[in-house]
């Protein structure tokens, strides 16, 4: 099981809190579902802090009344999907003597299966062009550094690594990641850096909109392949501490001119 469930909130005055707020969040959310955080080496869940405009200063963020603001959470396996669909927020979401109103929630459900039938096993036409918007600071380890850069390689084998630890389908390795490596190449984007506070640390990430280019020569089982990837990336994030709001990923229709 695959669950997205995201909630569209808002505060009645300017609110503000402390730039470092998702930590207290997602141990906050974490807690509510009986769920640990931080024991697991490939993260069951992903969240995306909460999404909106706001006002940054130094050490604070603050949220407006006339603005509406999305919150999600996914969840990567069975036991964390359960806990997520049964999330019950109530009227209100309360952090840090903040209080945000909860106006709407909104799930989308699959599975594993039904993701690797549709987009693989059926054989679907080729998807020759893929669109991506990173909404939250998405960056990379690599080594002893962090890589705040699009690298279709990178995004890929961020995806397949949870793909392969959480699903019944088996897509391939070091193999696949070369293959794909050759065969899409980045085409285009439009993106920014920008600083995910955790705690005291803040990491550098890159958000904005991509365009991923899969050549003519591709083997069409492959492409499908890369594409049922990107189509995953909606639940699982991209790159680092997608667990704690980085990477949180969205799939856009045609490409942003």
């Amino acid at each position: 099981m695959l669950i997205q469930s995201t909630w569209t909130i808002t505060v009645s005055t300017p609110t503000t809190l402390p730039r470092s707020y998702n930590l207290e969040l997602v141990k906050q959310l974490h807690q509510q579902m009986n769920l640990e955080i931080g024991t697991e080496t490939i993260p069951s869940t992903s969240y995306s802090g909460i999404i909106g405009s706001q006002t940054h200063s130094k050490d604070f963020i603050t949220f407006q009344p006339e603005e509406f603001y999305q919150l999600s959470l996914c969840g990567l396996q069975e036991t964390s999907s359960k806990a997520i669909s049964i999330l019950d927020l109530n009227q209100t979401l309360e952090l840090l003597g903040a209080c945000f109103n909860v106006i709407n929630r909104d799930d989308t459900i699959t599975s594993y299966e039904e993701l690797y039938t549709n987009l693989v096993a059926n054989e679907p036409e080729v998807t020759k062009q893929f669109h991506l918007k990173f909404l939250t600071p998405t960056a990379f380890s690599h080594g002893k550094t962090n890589l705040p850069l699009p690298f279709p390689a990178l995004m890929f084998r961020s995806w397949l690594e949870r793909w392969n630890n959480f699903a019944p389908v088996f897509l391939g390795s070091d193999d696949l990641i070369a293959y794909l490596s050759n065969a899409i190449i980045l085409r285009n984007h439009k993106i920014q850096t920008r600083s995910w506070q955790l705690h005291r640390n803040c990491i550098n990430g890159f958000i904005g909109d991509t365009t991923l280019q899969v050549f003519n020569h591709t083997e069409p089982l492959l492409a499908n392949v890369a594409n049922l990837l990107v189509h995953y990336a909606r639940f699982t994030g991209t790159g680092m501490k997608t667990r704690l709001g980085m990477g949180c990923t969205s799939i856009l229709q045609k490409e942003l001119k």
